[in-house]
């Protein structure tokens, strides 16, 4: 287990940062991986998050190695449970569903990975995650059987992430699942800016006008996934923004 915290001062150095997420359930093809990867280095994208919610594990390694083995973009896992860990990716976001009262992802899953976890040389950044209501039933509620916090309910939200802190939490993660109809609202944001934490927000972001908006609201890593899958030259559109990070 890696001591130091590379990812995670990268993290907290700039607003308005950049990841594309990769399901490898979804995407696994490497001819699509690696235009992918051209794309995101032209367009000089962040980092990668790889994980997904029902990815096997021989997916989930063949796309590690796809990744690793053509680009030095960083490669961040977004855990969907205990076989996705990966010495090969430079660092992890040590989820924990905070927003969900099912034990088995709050605590559950990381026993299970946990000395094996341990003895990677991997960086591990303990991650309050926030599920929101994006609108529709996404798959991290139902594999997790957890109800996403009302989009409304922005003090219910501010509560849980400031608990999540309160227990350790390096990083704060609201999402509104894949697919979202519906973005984290960004009075959520605001309310958490006290808490000093890296803040990531991800689910159902499709616009260069919202990735401004959660930027200047003080978003440290913004999060595409969904749209990027179905629309791969997005990519390159965000050349520019990544130039004008604050």
């Amino acid at each position: 287990m890696k001591s130091q915290n590379k990812i995670l001062k990268k993290f907290s150095s700039q607003k308005g940062q950049i990841a594309i997420l990769i399901d490898p359930e979804k995407s696994n093809k490497e001819d699509t991986l690696i235009r992918l990867i051209r794309n995101a280095e032209i367009a000089e994208i962040d980092y990668f998050f790889i994980g997904g919610s029902t990815v096997t594990k021989y997916d989930f390694e063949k796309v590690i190695s796809i990744l690793k083995n053509n680009t030095n973009i960083p490669l961040i896992i977004f855990p969907g449970s205990a076989y996705q860990i990966s010495e090969k990716a430079d660092a992890i976001l040590y989820l924990s569903l905070i927003s969900g009262r099912n034990p088995e992802y709050l605590i559950g899953q990381h026993v299970n990975s946990a000395n094996e976890l341990f003895e990677m040389d991997i960086e591990i950044m303990p991650t309050g995650y926030i599920l929101i209501d994006g609108g529709n039933k996404s798959s991290v509620a139902y594999v997790s059987q957890t109800t996403p916090i009302p989009r409304d309910q922005t003090n219910i939200a501010t509560k849980t992430a400031i608990a999540g802190v309160l227990q350790g939490k390096q990083i704060i993660y609201f999402d509104a699942g894949s697919g979202a109809k519906k973005t984290i609202p960004i009075e959520m944001i605001k309310n958490i800016q006290k808490l000093n934490v890296p803040i990531i927000v991800g689910g159902g972001i499709k616009k260069i006008e919202t990735i401004n908006e959660y930027k200047n609201s003080g978003v440290n890593v913004i999060v595409l996934g969904n749209h990027i899958e179905n629309n791969i030259d997005f990519v390159l559109d965000l050349k520019n923004l990544n130039k004008n990070k604050i």
